[in-house]
């Protein structure tokens, strides 16, 4: 089995319902320590874990951090990759806060380089990621 490095960021979401009240957080896996924390009225689980994401990565650069970031969720690997969004999420007057959040997201994405990896976290042979709310039933 192939270890994670524990000094390192992991990001996780969480969503009341899909769509429903949505938030995600950071935290520095060896310190245990919530680093962010975002919560927003109506989202989607994957759009939390696109957002954490890049949050992680705007956050280290801005305190000039050089960290690994691990996410458990594949869809918001490959959008921060592809630098969108991929939502099916519709857009109205409930999600348009959201909607201008993620625009901000994929603009930082395009105007930011980082060169930290985003690694997947392997659930089944590392457990729950350290960022999971612990909610799941």
């Amino acid at each position: 089995m192939i270890p994670y490095n524990d000094n390192a960021i992991a990001v996780d979401a969480a969503c009341s319902g899909n769509p429903g009240p949505m938030e995600y957080r950071g935290v520095h896996i060896a310190a245990r320590q919530q680093l962010f924390h975002f919560k927003i009225e109506k989202g989607t689980n994957n759009i939390g874990e696109f957002l954490a994401i890049v949050h992680a990565l705007a956050y280290m650069k801005q305190q000039g951090w050089r960290l690994p970031v691990y996410s458990d969720s594949h869809n918001a690997l490959l959008w921060v990759q592809k630098k969108q969004c991929k939502t099916k999420l519709p857009r109205t007057p409930d999600t348009e806060k959201l909607f201008r959040i993620i625009e901000r997201a994929e603009k930082w994405l395009r105007e930011n380089t980082y060169d930290v990896p985003v690694l997947k976290w392997e659930t089944a042979q590392w457990g729950e990621i350290p960022a999971d709310f612990g909610r799941k039933k």
